[in-house]
Formats: structure tokens, C-alpha cells, sequence
């Protein structure tokens, strides 16, 4: 796998300055001024009663413990490991937006430093651990995968504490504890949230069936192979990681999209550079190599596992392709100019829906685009990207739609 970015390297977004809202949080360990990016919305924090909660739990146990090693997994903005920095924490994160936010908020709470490097699951830490502290993601088989890694993380006598919000956690949570670890206690509501603390199970990711799921891309997508291919003959099976968006199935937007491909495509040179953008388990990006393998093909997500995923799926299919891959909250500011970005936008952020994300892409996709470049993306009809994409593009056409999504062109004119 070729790829632009270490996990522990901080990919800018260029020369777009995100929207901050900022707050202070009191914790055992003292206060913190704490930015949340993205969003100027002051309801909106960089923390929640979760990150108070495991904040509160480890320093109730550290207190009982010397020389502790901590590792924090996928804090958000920075409140647990800036929370947590007089222990030293390591820290790993599928999300590349945390490396941003925790250079912010430390500059504004001088004492408490970012850890010398953040790993990602490209590169995560194999030390042992005394106390990991752990925010519980929304999905399901995300949270299965996390547990059984920490099996593997976590000395004998360690202990996990895990916190999230109630109306957050995944269905089926308490079986997906207790089917991988020890639950020791189950606190109670505080704030809508709850903090559970564990101890090593005998669940390991070795040969579990739950990493790897997905789908074939096949007859009934709706693409159009390159020459002399079938699209019932690709033979391309798109697997993706726990934490990777609609890694079982196609989802209806992408297949909305797909037919719109091959004429995106086929006009552009060989050794064109691509960008699938928020590629997920980089299905848009391989079905562009189906259209012309030739092509310069790069894969970029905030997630690392789907950057784990794209790179799987891309050799499997395509051992031979110019493909590169970047974890990266956008596109960097050093990039070079594609001839085209493939895009279906996230439309949600934890908690947070809107078009936020989509904005700040659009806007980068502008300015990465060759002259002759061209924006294809499909989106959620009902967040109007029509008029958002006029914001940063003269021209704008729409391609298709159905009663959810629209796929649009977009250039610069």
C-alpha cells in the first residue's frame, strides 16, 4: 500500500479556516478551553457528559495506581487526552480529524501537550496497557472489533472504562460487552450517559468473522466496464472494516451514480489523476479503474479504516494500478490538481447532521480541480447541494436523480 500519510502526520485542509465554537470544561484534573471545529452552532461542544464521565472514572482509578500506562481510543476533539495529559497518555483514533482539533485546543490550554504521536489503525500502538479509556462508537460491529483488539492491548490486571451516550450506544451493546470482555460494573445514568468498566476478555480478532463484510460489484450495479470488460464479469468484491459507512451493501446513493461513471471517465487521459473523496470502502474509486484502468487513482477518508479497506480492495482487484491512498480529514493544501473527484459526502457527524461537511468539501474540491477538471458527487436531495455547489463552482449540472438523492457535475468554468 502507497500511502501520502502516516497516521501520526496532520493533513491541513488547506486554506479553509473551520468554524469553531468553544467552551470550558471542569474535570477532576482542573479545566480546559476546548474548541469544537466545524460548527459555530454554541450549542454544539467539544466534549459531552460521556467524555466527563471517563474523565471523572480514570482519575477515580489513577488515584489508586502509580506509574499507569493509559491509552486513549477515538477521543473526538480532545477532552480525554488533554484531560489525561499528566499521565502521558498514547492515543489512537480511526478519525485523522482528531490530529487538527488536539493542535487547537492544546494552544489554548499551554501545559497540556499533544501526545508525541497519534496513531490510527494503519500504524496502532502495540504497547501494554494498564487503563484504556474508550469513547463507545455508534455501530455495532465497530464496538465488537474495538473490544477484541483490547483484549490484545489490555495487561492482565488492566482495566477498560468505556463511556457513551445512551441514545447513542449501539443495539445490542450489552451482548456485544459481554460476548468480548468482562463487565466489572455498569454505572449509572448520569447526563444521559453511562460509563461501564471492564476487564480483558478471551475474545481476539484472530479469525473472527466480524472484520471483514461486503458485497459483490457486479451485473445490476449500473456501471459501464472499460473495454473488453462485462460488468456481470468484474469480479470485484468490495470488503470493508467494522467502522467503514454501508460496507455490507452497495448504498442507494452510490448506485445512483455508478451508471454516470464510464462518461465522467472515459474522456480523461491516461496517467489522469483521480480523487475518490470520502471513499469509503472505495467502491467509486474502483468502479473508475474498471472505466479506465490507466488512470492515477487516489483513495482519501478521515477513517482509517476505510483507508485500510480501500487498499485491500484495490489490490485485490487491481494489483497493477497507480492507486494511493491518504488519511486525511479533506484534501491536503500541498496536493496537485485532479482531472476528477468522485464524491458522496457524509452527511452527518456524530451527532450533527447537515451539510457542513459537504460545504467544506465542495469548497476544497474547487481548488483541486485542473482546469479542465470536474466534480461528480451524489447527495441527499433534501440538503438542497444545488445552490451549496454554486457557492464554489460556475457551472453545475445536474446528472440524474431519484426521490432521495441527486448526482451533479460541477466545474469551474
Amino acid at each position: 500500500m502507497k500511502t501520502d500519510a502516516l497516521p501520526f502526520t496532520v493533513l491541513l485542509w488547506g486554506s479553509l479556516m473551520p468554524d469553531l465554537t468553544t467552551a470550558v470544561l471542569d474535570f477532576p484534573g482542573g479545566s480546559l478551553t476546548l474548541s469544537r471545529p466545524g460548527t459555530d452552532d454554541p450549542a454544539l461542544r467539544a466534549w459531552s457528559a460521556a467524555d466527563e464521565l471517563l474523565l471523572q472514572a480514570a482519575f477515580d482509578h489513577l488515584e489508586t495506581v502509580t506509574d499507569a500506562r493509559v491509552l486513549v481510543i477515538d477521543d473526538q476533539y480532545g477532552a480525554l487526552t488533554l484531560g489525561l495529559s499528566r499521565f502521558a497518555p498514547d492515543v489512537v483514533a480511526d478519525n485523522a480529524q482528531l490530529s487538527a482539533a488536539l493542535v487547537t485546543n492544546a494552544n489554548q490550554n499551554p501545559g497540556n501537550p499533544v501526545p508525541a504521536c497519534i496513531y490510527s489503525w494503519l500504524q496502532p500502538p502495540t504497547a501494554s496497557y494498564d487503563l484504556i479509556v474508550l469513547r463507545i462508537p455508534r455501530e455495532a460491529d465497530y464496538l465488537a472489533w474495538l473490544l477484541r483488539w483490547v483484549n490484545g492491548a489490555l495487561r492482565p490486571d488492566g482495566i477498560m472504562l468505556a463511556a457513551g451516550m445512551i441514545k447513542h450506544l449501539p443495539d445490542r451493546s450489552v451482548d456485544v460487552f459481554a460476548d468480548a470482555v468482562k463487565v466489572r460494573q455498569v454505572g449509572r445514568a448520569v447526563k444521559k450517559a453511562r460509563v461501564i468498566s471492564c476487564s480483558r476478555g478471551q475474545a481476539t480478532l484472530d479469525n473472527w468473522p466480524g472484520t471483514w463484510k461486503g458485497y459483490e460489484l457486479g451485473k445490476g450495479c449500473g456501471l459501464t466496464a472499460g473495454p473488453g470488460r462485462r460488468p456481470e464479469n468484474l469480479g470485484i468484491r468490495v470488503a470493508a472494516m467494522p467502522a467503514v459507512f454501508a460496507r455490507e451493501k452497495l448504498d442507494i446513493g452510490t448506485r445512483l451514480m455508478l451508471p454516470h461513471l464510464a462518461a465522467a471517465i472515459e474522456p480523461c487521459r491516461s496517467g489522469a489523476r483521480v480523487l475518490d473523496l470520502a471513499c469509503g470502502n472505495g467502491v467509486l474509486g474502483l468502479a473508475a479503474l474498471a472505466v479506465k484502468p490507466d488512470i492515477e487513482i487516489t483513495f482519501s477518508d478521515v477513517s482509517s479504516q476505510a483507508v485500510l479497506s480501500a487498499s485491500r480492495n484495490q489490490e485485490a482487484a487491481f494489483p497493477g494500478a497507480r492507486a494511493f491512498f491518504a488519511h486525511s480529514d479533506g484534501i491536503a493544501s500541498n496536493s496537485e490538481p485532479f482531472e476528477r473527484i468522485l464524491l458522496n459526502p457524509p452527511f452527518h457527524e456524530g451527532g450533527v447532521v447537515g451539510d457542513h461537511i459537504a460545504l467544506r468539501l465542495f469548497e476544497q474540491a474547487s481548488r483541486n480541480l485542473t482546469r479542465t477538471g470536474r466534480l461528480l458527487m451524489v447527495g441527499n436531495r433534501h440538503l438542497g447541494y444545488h445552490r451549496s455547489l454554486r457557492r464554489f463552482f460556475s457551472q453545475v449540472r445536474q446528472v440524474d436523480a431519484d426521490p432521495k438523492f441527486v448526482v451533479f457535475e460541477a466545474w469551474r468554468g
